[in-house]
């Protein structure tokens, strides 16, 4: 042992030393910080020194980062953020990572901010010890802190800082970064989760961001407004040709919402396009033989005048149909739901290929669009008829997408294909997964019911599947045979005969009763089996399966009223057998035959119709698809898959019966053309605006050619592709289909007519020339910076101009193009080495978080694994966090007495950022006057003797109607003594107590079952207390009883390996001792509880209020 850990030492110092050598010579070498598991345990004799060594690195991320070297503590902060990319937790370091959040240098603030945004909201007293912090970076001149101090402040899930909140959010939304308005737009969802009543104010900013040209920004606030307005379409009007011409260059989630919100929106102001295909068609089926060629001719005059598809409506579909080619499978999904929902039909066959396309991904993806195929293939079955070999199971497809490819080729059946559907599903019924082939049988079932022309083949085919040696194909075939007997029932005497002669041999239940069923129905084309049938069945009636003994009576009743010579005793003695029955269902089925079929003195007046009852025609089934009512849901959201209304659905509203107001979604021309080319011209021959500029980018300007600019729409583009794919790693959709919207581009920018793009052009000129002598005046400091802004401004105007009005008229082409010449040369060209949005040598996205589980309950056999793998000789007991925070809250100070100021305190459970002996309050102040009230603090306080408290920083003003929530700490020594003070305003003062239930002095700890029996046995005798109560019926289960505990105590829940004992332990949050919770389930509902701890005082109370959680309902 000594020799390996002497081995391992020396590792350490030569990796210590190459790593010194190698940043002498600028070289960047990754080490890792912590050994293997595998090299370890080769190592070591034990693996627990793992857990050892796991430990002391993060005492040594501790001291790094309290170095007083930067390069130390950025070593320890990417440590950190690759532990939190591999899913540890790290939470432990979080007062150690926020003393760095002022830090100077970037790389390290950078990084604890990725860190922050990770535990902010677990951390939440801690974090807002650095809201001012937050709120100076927000004026940081780099753009990747601005955003990222706004990514953390709305991460921090505490009511109190709503208004900061808003008030950052209005800035960010006005900032020159389109990073920073993007991450404003991901701040608002997080502010209206956290507080709704701020809808109105955020609906204001929802309305600004909307009005972003930027691709950035595009995306993700619509994703704001689907989540806080998604009913108010009036503010899509004036934005949704920009959305439809941005939606090619916006990163592909984006794409995503964008596209189910423009949906909607189109439902709500189009008409339906499918009216008119249909009327079309009618009009030509009823071609009149008589009608002469001008009668014709006349009449398809009037069906072509009776639809004309409005200009937005085609823009929408033609600026989509582009992304089909997108790599990303969400994006093909929503652009093929939105040409089901809104192309004609004629156009929507585009899509199949697409969706066929996707079946190559993984089986996530497959599972999807095989349901949305499935739903589809049922309305309009041409659609992919073509692709019906892409459909064709494979054997190492899952059960599930062979099950909905199954679906699909039963959907798609026909005349034509009908003969090779059936070789195909020979052999699936054959197939070692019994699931698909009993779903197998239930197509063929199907094809047989649809197509009359297999009807025979199909049921000849699933007679031979009677004598399979394997049940389920057995019982499956009886069940489809009766449905399909039930068409026919005339001519297939022998199969019913044939079926009979099984049912020794069949054992499922279901199958059983489908042949009895038969038989009885029809028991009258068998008149010689059914009695002996009857007879078979009345011996074994006991044994049967409850169905089973219902058809069973069914066919004795039957057989009764047809057959009475031969089956009357038989058929008394099963109902003597079914009165008695166990099963209250099987004596009801009894006693109203009886009833109805024999007669006597009590016969009602139904005993007449018993015959007409038992014996009526009944319709044959109808063998449908389990996709058939799917299609009132929107495809591919969530509620379409689960077939369920899910929570946040939005539904598609019907088409209107005629269009809304096409005007609503023009843009008003505020300024001529002129007018705003003046402008521009003026703004170029300013001293100061090129003055802002560097002096390569003069040169540059003075050395451009005609060339050049006549191309720089298409760079500008270009740029700001790479711009998106540096923040978001945009897909090679949006490359892709870029090219070709810039080709798209150059064609549309000449037929302008309509004058919308010019008017906004001219509003982004003012802007940009504001912005410009704003930025010289206030951030002269980061001009490259601001000029970055600019260019991804400009870059998105430029794209949103080539791409709107392409639906104009092209009366204007030679002098439109003429004025996109004089505004392109007189535009200048931007410095390549100033085009930057994100710098990525600096700053790297975060990968997704991994939420840290809260506490659960082991099974049994779970835990014994797991109990020989506690990680070292010693007890390792640590505070963890409470897996259950209570909302009650306890009435400080009522109104009434207050003069107006309530106040209510609750226990938030969560470690004291004032003291580790103190126990963390939340104390939440109420204004319920009309007036303000001032100064607001805590006055004299009369405290038990060692009871200590760390009182909230006076607040100067409370304004009426508002509430503010303040945090304090107490502590109470371990006692349930009542903490008294005064509570003062600026003009009174009241006498206010805190009184700490038991279970809030204490902190849940965690430790193995070896370690709490250890501790246990030292805690015995005087320092146990135990109680026998009677359990409550509902508080018997596992579940129960660990959550009623926990809500009454903060405790921590200790893994148990047996059923009935459920253990618990906790500290004492003053002087750290242990207390040891034990619930040992006895018989008849009673129940054991011992509670060990040194402090027996607390341990009695404790006990004494824990009873009566248990005991009661």
């Amino acid at each position: 042992m000594e020799q390996n850990s002497t081995v391992l030492d020396k590792i350490v110092e030569v990796s210590n030393s190459i790593k010194s050598a190698f940043k002498v010579g600028n070289f960047e070498v990754t080490l890792k910080p912590y050994i293997s598991i595998e090299e370890k345990r080769l190592a070591a004799d034990s693996p627990y020194e793992y857990m050892e060594q796991y430990i002391a690195l993060n005492e040594d991320l501790k001291q790094m980062l309290e170095s007083s070297k930067d390069s130390a503590k950025l070593d320890a902060m990417k440590r950190i953020v690759g532990m939190i990319a591999k899913g540890k937790n790290a939470s432990e370091l979080f007062p150690a990572v926020v003393k760095n959040v002022a830090s100077k240098n970037i790389e390290i603030k950078k990084l604890v901010y990725v860190y922050l945004m990770r535990y902010a909201e677990e951390q939440q007293d801690l974090a807002l010890l650095s809201i001012s912090t937050f709120q100076r970076a927000l004026k940081d001149p780099n753009q990747l802190i601005r955003a990222s101090a706004l990514r953390v402040l709305s991460s921090i899930r505490v009511p109190i800082i709503v208004p900061i909140m808003m008030l950052a959010i209005k800035e960010a939304s006005s900032d020159l970064s389109p990073y920073v308005r993007k991450n404003a737009a991901h701040a608002i969802q997080k502010l209206y989760s956290l507080d709704p009543e701020q809808k109105e104010m955020l609906i204001e900013v929802i309305e600004k961001l909307l009005k972003d040209r930027s691709t950035l920004v595009a995306g993700s606030v619509v994703m704001a407004f689907e989540e806080v307005c998604p009913d108010r379409i009036d503010l899509i009007h004036k934005n949704y040709r920009k959305l439809c011409n941005l939606l090619v260059d916006v990163e592909e989630w984006g794409q995503v919402v964008i596209i189910h919100m423009l949906t909607r929106y189109a439902r709500t102001q189009f008409v339906s396009p499918w009216k008119t295909d249909e009327d079309v068609e009618e009009e030509y089926n009823e071609n009149n033989f008589y009608e002469s060629d001008e009668e014709q001719k006349e009449k398809d005059r009037k069906v072509k005048k009776t639809y004309t598809m409005d200009p937005d409506h085609r823009l929408l579909l033609r600026n989509t149909k582009p992304l089909l080619q997108s790599r990303n499978a969400a994006v093909v999904m929503a652009v093929a739901q939105l040409y089901w929902h809104l192309a004609p039909k004629s156009e929507a066959g585009i899509i199949s290929k697409s969706l066929v396309r996707l079946l190559r991904s993984n089986r996530e993806v497959q599972y999807i669009v095989l349901q949305n195929i499935a739903t589809m293939s049922i309305q309009r079955k041409g659609m992919f008829e073509p692709y019906l070999k892409s459909f064709y199971v494979r054997s190492t497809d899952p059960t599930m997408i062979k099950t909905l490819k199954l679906e699909i080729m039963t959907n798609l059946a026909n005349e034509a294909n009908i003969s090779t559907l059936l070789r195909e599903f020979q052999t699936y019924v054959k197939s070692q997964d019994k699931q698909f082939a009993a779903a197998t049988i239930q197509a063929i079932g199907r094809c047989a019911t649809n197509i009359t022309e297999v009807t025979d083949t199909c049921l000849n085919g699933l007679v031979c599947l009677l004598s399979s040696r394997d049940e389920i194909v057995v019982a499956e075939s009886v069940v489809v045979i009766k449905k399909l007997l039930q068409t026919q029932p005339a001519h297939h005497g022998e199969i019913i005969k044939h079926m009979a002669k099984l049912l020794d041999n069949i054992t499922v239940p279901v199958a059983r009763a489908s042949i009895l069923w038969l038989i009885g129905e029809y028991c009258e084309r068998v008149p010689k089996i059914a009695p002996d049938v009857l007879r078979k069945t009345a011996k074994s009636f006991t044994n049967e399966d409850d169905l089973v003994k219902l058809q069973i009576l069914n066919l004795g009743a039957k057989l009764y009223l047809t057959n009475s010579k031969q089956t009357k005793l038989l058929t008394q003695y099963v109902l003597n057998l079914g009165k008695y029955d166990q099963s209250y269902d099987i004596r009801d089925r009894t006693r109203f035959i009886r009833q109805l079929i024999v007669p006597n003195e009590k016969s009602g007046a139904l005993s007449k119709y018993a015959k007409k009852i038992f014996l009526a025609q009944k319709p044959a089934p109808l063998l449908e698809s389990p996709f058939k009512d799917r299609d009132h849901f929107q495809l591919g959201t969530l509620s379409h898959t689960l077939n369920s209304q899910a929570t946040g659905y939005l539904e598609l509203s019907d088409w209107p019966e005629v269009a809304p107001d096409p005007a609503v979604r023009n843009v008003e021309v505020a300024e001529s053309t002129k007018e705003w080319t003046a402008i521009l011209s003026k703004a170029k021959k300013e001293k100061p605006a090129e003055k802002f500029y560097s002096e390569s980018e003069e040169e540059e300007e003075d050395s451009s050619s005609k060339s050049a600019t006549e191309s720089e729409s298409g760079s500008e583009s270009e740029n700001e592709h790479k711009e998106e794919s540096s923040d978001d790693e945009s897909s090679g959709s949006s490359s892709s289909t870029g090219v070709s919207s810039d080709s798209e581009s150059e064609e549309s920018t000449a037929k302008k007519t309509s004058g919308a793009a010019e008017e906004s052009d001219s509003e982004d000129i003012k802007k940009k020339a504001k912005a410009v002598s704003k930025t010289r005046s206030t951030y002269s400091s980061s001009g490259t910076e601001s000029s970055s802004s600019d260019e991804s401004s400009s870059n998105s105007k430029s794209e949103s101009d080539s791409n709107s009005d392409s639906e104009a008229e092209k009366s204007g082409n030679a002098i439109s193009r003429k004025k996109e010449e004089k505004t392109v040369q007189d535009r200048k060209a931007p410095n390549k080495q100033d085009v930057f949005l994100l710098d990525l040598d600096d700053f790297y996205p975060v990968t997704t978080p991994v939420a840290v589980p809260a506490a659960a309950v082991l099974s049994p056999s779970l835990t014994a694994d797991l109990e020989g793998l506690s990680l070292s000789d010693s007890s390792i007991i640590d505070v963890t966090t409470p897996s259950f925070v209570p909302t009650k809250t306890h009435e400080m100070l009522h109104r009434m007495t207050g003069k107006g100021l309530s106040a209510h305190y609750q226990f938030s459970r969560q470690p004291c950022i004032f003291g580790d002996r103190m126990v963390s309050v939340q104390v939440t102040l109420t204004n319920t006057t009309d007036q303000k009230i001032d100064n607001i603090h805590i006055g004299e306080k009369k405290l038990p003797p060692g009871m200590k408290m760390h009182e909230f920083n006076p607040i100067e003003c409370l304004e009426p109607e508002r509430s503010v929530t303040v945090s304090m700490g107490i502590d109470f020594c371990d006692s349930t003594q009542t903490a008294s003070f005064q509570l003062c305003t600026k003009d009174d003062h009241f006498n206010v107590n805190i009184q700490p239930p038991v279970g809030e002095l204490l902190l849940p700890v965690t430790m193995s079952e070896k370690d709490f029996k250890k501790e246990q046995g030292m805690l015995t005798g005087m320092n146990e207390t135990s109680a026998t109560i009677d359990l409550a019926p509902q508080n018997s289960t596992s579940h129960v009883i660990i959550e009623r505990l926990m809500k009454a105590a903060n405790l921590g829940v200790v893994p148990s390996g047996q059923d009935k004992i459920h253990r618990f332990a906790a500290k004492t949050v003053h002087s750290g001792s242990l207390m040891l919770v034990t619930v040992e389930l006895k018989e008849s509902s009673t129940a054991q509880l011992i509670i060990n701890t040194e402090k027996t005082v607390i341990g009695s109370v404790l006990l004494r209020e824990l009873k009566p959680v248990l005991s009661q309902g």
